[in-house]
């Protein structure tokens, strides 16, 4: 199976779909763009493909990840407007989380961990 998400004008995920690898053939071959195609065709709307084990795009998409064109990766929505967006397209906290086998949450007021 092959997975593509639907992608609207600002990039965000509405749907991720399960495609048959028949369908995204192309002279044997599976092809992105013969994928995208059958789903275009299917249901309209635009189409990116995404990987269940995340080989393409950093991540597999969820509904409400963005898709990046220029990073050519999907990511989560940003948690905090405080944190950034690592190499990997994971959201990283300005301080990093303790490591000490404590609970912690994040106070964006502070820009510090809690324990709770």
């Amino acid at each position: 199976m092959a997975h593509f998400a639907e992608i609207d004008q600002d990039n965000i995920v509405l749907r991720v779909i399960a495609v048959n690898d028949s369908d995204c053939l192309k002279d044997g071959v599976e092809d992105e763009a013969t994928g995208v195609a059958f789903c275009e065709n299917l249901l309209g709307g635009r189409w990116v493909q995404t990987s269940y084990n995340s080989r393409i795009r950093k991540h597999y998409a969820g509904i409400g990840y963005t898709y990046d064109p220029e990073l050519d990766a999907f990511y989560r929505q940003q948690p905090y407007p405080s944190w950034s967006l690592d190499s990997d397209c994971n959201w990283r906290a300005p301080v990093p989380r303790p490591d000490d086998g404590k609970d912690y949450k994040w106070d964006e007021d502070t820009l510090e961990w809690i324990e709770f």
